[in-house]
């Protein structure tokens, strides 16, 4: 039986790479990474060991999903910060939260969420178990 161990990487479609890479750097902390070839270049956002890979809608360099659309996702990031730490530090980036803090089941446990918006509108959960 297959055992899946981690999550490696997930895609975002997103309208504009430096738009994205604004906020995920700035207001997550996470970092650029340039992949892909001089014909093709490709842009990721990797934090942990894990990383986002962006498509510009205009600009796909794959087929990757049948209609992809900036602002359909909806997934978590986890911080060892407190919830009232990134309530502090959202408000300071100025990035409205849009829920939270609440309580949620994470995949380990129970786990403290706010719910924010990136540029494109996806749903970023942002949690601390």
């Amino acid at each position: 039986m297959l055992k899946i161990e981690s999550l490696d990487h997930l895609v975002l479609t997103v309208a504009s790479i430096d738009q994205s890479v604004a906020f995920y750097t700035t207001v997550l902390g996470m970092t650029v990474q340039r992949f892909g070839s001089q014909d093709v270049p490709r842009i990721a956002l990797a934090f942990g060991r894990q990383k986002i890979n962006l498509h510009q809608l205009d600009r796909i360099p794959d087929a990757n999903v049948l209609k992809p659309m900036p602002g359909t996702a909806d997934f978590c990031l986890i911080t060892a910060q407190t919830i009232e730490e990134v309530v502090a530090h959202l408000a300071a980036c100025g990035v409205p939260v849009i829920e939270g803090p609440v309580i949620r089941t994470g995949a380990v446990g129970k786990i403290r969420s706010v719910y924010v918006r990136d540029p494109d509108l996806n749903l970023v959960e942002i949690a601390c178990y």
